[in-house]
C-alpha cells in the first residue's frame, strides 16, 4: 500500500510537473510575444516621432524660406520705393531749377537740350537700375536652387540613414529572435534529456525499492518463520517445564502425605506408649 502510494503520488508530480513546464512555456511564448509588440510599438513611435520632427523642420524652414522671401521682396519693394523717392525728389529738384532757369533766361533751345539730356540720364539710370534688379533676382535665384539642391540632399542622405538604420534594427531583430528560438529549441532538448533521466533513475529507484522490499519482506518473513519456531518450541518448553514442576510437585505432595503419615503413626506411637506409661504410674501409685 506504501509502494502504490508512493507511485501514485510520484505520478501526480510528474503531471504537476508537465503541467508546469507547459505554463512556464506558455509565459515565456507570451511574455517574448509582448516584447515583440513593446519593440515594434516602440519603433513605429520612434520612426513616427523621425518623420513628424522631419515634417516640422520641414515646415520651418519653408517657413523660414518664405519669410526670407518676403524680406526680399519688401527690401527690394523698399530700395525701389527709395530709388523712386530720389528719383522724384530729383526730378522735382530739376524741374523747379529747370522752370527757374526757364524763367531766368528763357532759352528754349538750352531747356530742350537740357530735356533731352536729362531723358537720357533718366532712362540710362533707369536701365541701370533694371539691370540692377534683373542681376540681383538672378542671384537670388541661384541661390535659390543652390539651396534647394543642397536642402534635397541633405533629405535624401536622410531618408538613405533612416532606411539603414531600419535595416540593421531589423537584422539586430532578426537575430535576436533566432538566436532565442535556438535557446529555446535548446532548452527544450536539455528538459527533455533531464525527464528521460529522471523517468530512468525514477525506474531504478523503483526497482531498488522493490528489490529492498523484497529481501526485506522475505528477511521479515524468515524472522516471522523463525519466531514461530521458536514460539513452538517456547510452548514446548513451558509445557515441559509445567509437566516436570506437576510431577515434582505430585511427588512432593506424595512425600508430604507420606510424611503426614508417618507423623501420624509416629504421634499414635507415642500416644500409644504414653498412655502405656500413664497406665504403669498409675498402676505403681
Amino acid at each position: 500500500r506504501s509502494f502504490y502510494d508512493q507511485k501514485i503520488v510520484q505520478k501526480s508530480f510528474g503531471e504537476w510537473k508537465k503541467q508546469h513546464s507547459v505554463g512556464r512555456e506558455r509565459e515565456l511564448s507570451l511574455r517574448a510575444a509582448s516584447h515583440y509588440r513593446h519593440f515594434l510599438c516602440n519603433w513605429t513611435f520612434q520612426a513616427w516621432r523621425t518623420y513628424v520632427w522631419q515634417q516640422q523642420g520641414k515646415r520651418n524652414k519653408y517657413r523660414l524660406a518664405e519669410s526670407h522671401a518676403k524680406r526680399q521682396k519688401l527690401l527690394r519693394t523698399w530700395q525701389r520705393w527709395l530709388v523712386y523717392v530720389d528719383v522724384r525728389r530729383t526730378k522735382h529738384g530739376m524741374q523747379s531749377v529747370a522752370l527757374a532757369f526757364r524763367e531766368r533766361s528763357c532759352l528754349r533751345v538750352w531747356w530742350a537740350m537740357w530735356r533731352r539730356r536729362h531723358y537720357q540720364r533718366c532712362t540710362g539710370r533707369k536701365i541701370n537700375i533694371i539691370a540692377l534688379q534683373y542681376w540681383a533676382q538672378s542671384l537670388q535665384l541661384r541661390a535659390w536652387l543652390q539651396w534647394r539642391e543642397l536642402y534635397l540632399y541633405n533629405q535624401n542622405a536622410k531618408r538613405m540613414e533612416t532606411k539603414a538604420v531600419t535595416h540593421h534594427q531589423h537584422r539586430e531583430l532578426k537575430r535576436c529572435m533566432q538566436a532565442w528560438l535556438g535557446y529555446l529549441n535548446l532548452r527544450r532538448a536539455k528538459k527533455l534529456q533531464k525527464e528521460l533521466a529522471q523517468q530512468h533513475h525514477q525506474s531504478r529507484i523503483v526497482r531498488r525499492c522493490f528489490s529492498d522490499w523484497w529481501l526485506s519482506w522475505e528477511c521479515r518473513r524468515r524472522v516471522r518463520a523463525h519466531q514461530e519456531d521458536t514460539e513452538r518450541l517456547a510452548a514446548r518448553i513451558a509445557l515441559w517445564r509445567a509437566l516436570a514442576h506437576w510431577k515434582h510437585y505430585v511427588v512432593l505432595c506424595e512425600e508430604e502425605v507420606q510424611q503426614r503419615a508417618l507423623t501420624e503413626k509416629h504421634y499414635r506411637h507415642h500416644l500409644l506408649v504414653l498412655q502405656k506409661f500413664w497406665n504403669c504410674w498409675k498402676s505403681q501409685l
